[in-house]
């Protein structure tokens, strides 16, 4: 299967971030390649409607563009019960061609693993390990281990796991002790009878086909199994030992990773271990798959198209570790840099998604009627109802052909769509600055600028005390040198500007208020991009 490819916006996505995601990542698709559109947070309330308007689900939340152990493909989850029988366990390693195998419960929880190594511990390690197991091994295993049948099995086993081999003739019994162990024993009536007699915890008959009824009497008498094995004395000796269940001998302290890790983690910490293959588990402890460390050299980080951004500082997290393949953007071009060649595409538009409709255009690719309706909010939105200076006549033609495509009146879509902008649903004034900001660097200065659109400008200016009360706690939460907040009407063509940190006076500086004023309307201000950061940055330049 191909390689997703993640398409994504910036951080704090706006409406232009989410639609140019969905909409680019539907023309990787009809170009062949697997593209997934992504966010980088919560949507506003304008994204939301967009999308429910023209029928589009949330992309998907990218949190890391390294690779998790989810994203990766592992080895399958085989497991057994703790409960299944060494015997068996070992017949599925040789049929999975494996050395090792998860022990789950019944919903499949972890509980352990078993391995040959546990295995080879029964046969080569000391005779005590192998006597405490046998002696908590039901019945019925002991048959299946030896592919034989339980004649009689009793409630009041006594077995010391000791085992004696006594398949010879039946006359010299006395000379062994066998009390409570478990026996091997041949066709001899007479000996199995004494066996028997003699205590014995259980009975298993190699070398015959059947048990007298008169052994089968004596056995039920002294709560002594019997169990007609399937092979002879040495394969019956041989797989005695494979009889107990799993739980008795697996390895429950395990180095373990799970489905949330990221695989760059976990290859450090498998250096640090000499274990070959490891379980990896989903948040509920439930067995996913298994990784080795192959798995880890192997995978590689995401491969992702930026758009509508091309500063790290703005985009996914670990981003510079990803495979960036293409940029697509109009804004300006800061602090890019990769180890490989990228498609890097920025053009002097009001909005990305008018450069995502170009490329439509360009490669003749069919756009959706819906595609279209999303680009053109985006559009609008971005270039705020072709009132932001950064409003060319590209992105004017570019709107038309997708109100055309679309069958939408634009003015009508546009007004329809602001009014939802800006009602700004149910958010308190703290939440409203969290909607839509961007972080900035400037010489040092750790600076954010928040945009609010509001229908009434006045109306912000008489909750200016209780708005700046948000503002400074906005800003000390985040730990900002300057942060700068613009309610901006495109209705009323301006925006009035809050600021707070230690260097909101230069905020001031580049927006000033008039004589006896606070708060004065900038008019004609309507831009973040083009008018509000670019002064923002000279006055910090002139100080910083």
């Amino acid at each position: 299967m191909q390689d997703k490819v993640y398409v994504t916006g910036h951080q704090h996505p706006d409406t232009d971030s989410i639609a140019s995601a969905i909409g680019y990542a539907f023309f990787k698709r009809a170009m062949g390649v697997n593209a997934v559109p992504c966010r980088l947070g919560e949507m506003n309330a304008e994204s939301k409607y967009l999308l429910s308007r023209f029928g589009f689900e949330e992309p998907m939340l990218l949190t890391d563009a390294r690779v998790r152990m989810s994203e990766i493909t592992l080895d399958p989850p085989t497991h057994i019960s703790p409960e299944t029988t060494i015997f068996e366990a070992l017949q599925l390693m040789e049929e999975e061609k494996h050395t090792y195998c998860g022990v789950v419960d019944e919903e499949g929880r972890l509980l352990g693993m078993v391995t040959k190594s546990n295995i080879a511990e029964i046969g080569l390690g000391d005779t005590a390990q192998s006597i405490g197991i046998l002696v908590d091994t039901p019945v019925e295993n002991f048959a299946k281990a030896v592919e034989g049948t339980v004649l009689y099995d009793d409630a009041q086993t006594h077995l010391n796991g000791k085992v004696s081999v006594i398949a010879l003739a039946g006359s010299r019994v006395e000379r062994y002790e066998i009390k409570d162990r478990i026996v091997i024993v041949g066709d001899d009536a007479d000996a199995q009878a004494e066996i028997i007699r003699k205590g014995a915890g259980m009975l298993i008959a190699v070398w015959t086909e059947k048990i007298s009824d008169e052994v089968l009497s004596l056995a039920r008498e002294h709560h002594c199994p019997v169990v007609l094995s399937g092979h002879g004395c040495m394969n019956t000796v041989r797989y005695l030992f494979f009889a107990p269940p799993v739980k008795l001998i697996m390895t429950t302290k395990l180095i373990k990773f799970t489905t949330n890790e990221l695989a760059e983690d976990v290859g450090k910490k498998m250096q640090k271990s000499r274990f070959h293959i490891y379980p990896v588990v989903d948040p509920e402890n439930r067995l996913v798959g298994y990784a080795a460390r192959y798995h880890i050299m192997n995978a590689q980080n995401k491969k992702i198209i930026l758009v509508d951004h091309n500063e790290f500082s703005q985009s996914v997290r670990a981003v510079e570790k990803a495979q960036v393949l293409e940029v697509i953007d109009h804004h300006r071009i800061n602090d890019f840099s990769t180890s490989r060649p990228v498609s890097f595409r920025n053009e002097i538009v009001g909005s990305s998604a008018t450069i995502v409709a170009t490329i439509y255009r360009e490669n003749q690719i069919p756009m959706p009627p819906n595609i279209a309706g999303l680009l053109l909010g985006a559009l609008l939105s971005d270039t705020m109802d072709f009132h932001s200076p950064t409003t060319t006549p590209k992105d004017k033609e570019t709107a038309n052909i997708l109100g055309a495509l679309a069958n939408l009146d634009i003015e009508e879509f546009a007004k329809e769509m602001f009014a939802v902008t800006s009602a700004n649903g149910d958010k308190t004034m703290y939440e409203q600055l969290g909607v839509d900001f961007k972080l900035f660097d400037l010489q040092g200065v750790n600076t954010a600028i928040s945009q609010i659109i509001v229908t009434d400008t006045a109306q912000i200016r008489r909750q200016s005390v209780a708005i700046q009360h948000a503002i400074d706690q906005f800003c000390r939460k985040k730990r900002l040198d300057l942060c700068v907040a613009a309610y901006t009407s495109i209705l009323e063509n301006g925006s009035i500007i809050f600021a707070s940190g230690d260097r909101a006076e230069w905020a001031f500086e580049a927006f000033p208020n008039k004589k006896g004023e606070e708060h004065s309307f900038q008019k004609d201000i309507l831009s973040r991009k083009s008018q509000i950061l670019p002064r923002i940055t000279e006055v910090v330049n002139r100080y910083a």
